[in-house]
């Protein structure tokens, strides 16, 4: 990749921040972070880099060559700036999300509705295949949104294939991989493992997301670089109906108890339903100001 400075890493690692925060957030995929902040085709081919081919330059040719080949820096500056955020501001996160929810949405809802503007002006001719994909990935993502959590068996089949899709959702601009674990009835399993130190699921979860980001980025390698646009058009409706999850304003339906966690069952309701207080106010100004950094981050990058 291009040469880098230490202030081209610093930003990077602060790019890998804002996608550790959007995946503390249920619903936000650190994809579309990495795709508004200009990393996502560099983090596509970067992970697409790990193979049998990298690692043999390590024995032939030394740690310099394959960290080069790797593209090392870039990944551990990532890496180190998603760490940071989760570590340090899930607890923020939390609490924003408990205590201030309606705002906390209102932000994010703007920051993926302007992302959906963006990636979409990245599609360099809309055709009928580009709008008929457009709807498509609109409809996928909208549908999966509204889908009731289920519960697995629990299987460690059912684990590894559970990591392999949680983290291509993770990696996919639209909805978080924390997400489609509570849709595939996994996130107790998972949750009860980590806790319980059962290093069995633990490690064929980790095994199942190895496989699934490593294939992954390898076919979205080869749609970027076949059908740029068709796949830009697709992400661009996933992105969008991926707007369902994050509505603001929700009425609580039902709460089920996994493990410690309580999963909400909610649904959508207009805004005007909440009467007596200014938090509408509050919730467009946090929304415009969502919407407008987007535009703020990419009148920085192209200044770059």
């Amino acid at each position: 990749m291009e040469n880098r400075n230490s202030k081209d890493y610093i930003f990077i690692s602060l790019k890998g921040m804002a996608m550790g925060i959007a995946e503390l957030v249920p619903g936000v995929s650190g994809g579309t972070i990495a795709f508004v902040t200009g990393i996502y085709e560099e983090f596509i081919s970067s992970i697409n880099n790990v193979n049998l081919e990298t690692l043999k330059l390590l024995k032939q040719e030394g740690f310099k060559k394959f960290w080069k080949k790797l593209n090392g820096n870039f990944l551990l500056a990532l890496v180190i700036g998603m760490m940071i955020s989760i570590f340090s501001l899930s607890k923020v996160i939390a609490w924003l999300l408990d205590d201030h929810p309606i705002i906390t949405w209102s932000f994010f809802f703007g920051l993926v509705l302007a992302s959906v503007i963006f990636v979409a002006k990245s599609i360099t001719k809309w055709n009928v295949l580009a709008i008929l994909l457009f709807i498509i990935g609109t409809a996928s993502a909208f549908y999966i949104t509204t889908l009731p959590p289920s519960t697995s068996s629990g299987s460690l089949p059912f684990i590894f294939i559970s990591g392999a899709i949680a983290i291509c959702a993770m990696v996919l601009p639209g909805i978080s991989g924390s997400f489609i674990l509570v849709l595939l009835g996994s996130y107790k399993t998972v949750l009860e493992a980590v806790n319980a130190k059962d290093f069995g699921v633990i490690v064929t979860f980790a095994f199942g997301a190895v496989f699934g980001i490593l294939s992954f980025a390898r076919v979205l390698k080869w749609m970027f670089t076949n059908y740029k646009n068709a796949t830009l058009a697709v992400l661009t409706g996933f992105i969008l109906g991926s707007l369902n999850k994050i509505w603001p304003w929700k009425i609580i339906i039902d709460e089920l108890k996994i493990g410690k966690k309580e999963i909400i069952i909610d649904e959508n309701i207009s805004p005007f339903s909440f009467t007596g207080d200014n938090q509408l106010t509050f919730a467009i100004v946090a929304a415009i100001f969502g919407f407008s950094l987007i535009f703020i981050l990419e009148k920085s990058a192209s200044k770059k």
